[in-house]
């Protein structure tokens, strides 16, 4: 595949969102922490979320301290620390899949790795823009704190994208979503990441207020596990994250199955966004 060097991050993530919207369908972004289960198995992942229809891939960067996330991601940070996974490993694994698959790439990740990475912050953008990874979610900065880290994103082309509970009151929504840049990502839930039976009730509300704010793609994630999940934000939302339930895929699969059974989970939940 030509990968399309000249695109920039946003530029990335607008054309995923494009291709989703002009084929009536939600985009479906699949988040996977690297070296989970193992470093060598990162790769053929990627590979087998994007065969599963992923539009974005979201790249989880291992933390100590993962506070927002729970049980399912706490394993798999844990796992990959333990084989010495870091920042420079991701952005390795970025770089081989955006070569391959010309893919949109974002890093999931806390402050602390990004803030620590050689060069600092504007290393790490240069870097993540010279691999081809389109932007950051770093759910421990609150917008109101970024400006350090924009300050280094904003000049390579890199999306910070901001995350929005359902407690966020409007006036918060109306002071920072119209700078949002790439996506709006709205958490579906209060609480930790992890795949739930059943959404919130209110949802559709709270995706509501967000557009009232943003003429961004908004994605909805935190506890999307199911076909019925999926289904039920057609019309609402403009894609789908879907985290701990891929690594439940992976997990529960046979070492040789693990790829076969991504993608099938992936397809499984693409389907489910079609109209």
């Amino acid at each position: 595949m030509t990968v399309s060097a000249a695109l920039t991050g946003t530029a990335r993530i607008a054309r995923a969102f494009a291709r989703a919207r002009e084929a009536k369908r939600l985009a479906i972004v699949v988040y996977l922490t690297v070296g989970y289960p193992d470093r060598a198995a990162t790769g053929a992942l990627l590979r087998a979320a994007l065969d599963g229809g992923a539009d974005v891939l979201e790249l989880g960067v291992p933390f100590s301290d993962p506070l927002a996330d729970g049980a399912t991601v706490q394993r798999a940070s844990e796992v990959a620390l333990r084989q010495g996974v870091s920042l420079a490993d991701c952005l390795a694994e970025a770089s081989t899949i955006v070569r391959e698959r010309d893919a949109t790439v974002l890093f999931m990740g806390y402050a602390n790795p990004f803030l620590r990475y050689r060069g600092g912050l504007s290393g790490f953008a240069s870097d993540a823009a010279r691999v081809g990874v389109a932007g950051i979610i770093v759910p421990d900065l609150p917008s109101e704190e970024s400006a350090e880290f924009d300050a280094a994103l904003g000049p390579e082309r890199l999306a910070r994208i901001d995350l929005y509970a359902p407690t966020t009151p409007d006036d918060r929504l109306a002071r920072l979503a119209p700078a949002a840049r790439g996506f709006v990502y709205c958490v579906s839930l209060t609480g930790v990441t992890g795949a739930r039976h059943a959404l919130g009730a209110d949802v559709a509300a709270f995706v509501a207020r967000v557009r009232r704010h943003t003429a961004l793609p908004i994605a909805v994630g935190f506890g999307i596990s199911a076909a019925e999940h999926v289904a039920s934000l057609r019309g609402i939302a403009d894609a789908v994250v879907v985290g701990s339930a891929a690594l439940d895929a992976v997990s529960a699969a046979p070492a040789d199955r693990r790829p076969a059974a991504l993608r099938q989970f992936v397809a499984m939940l693409a389907a489910a966004g079609n109209d």
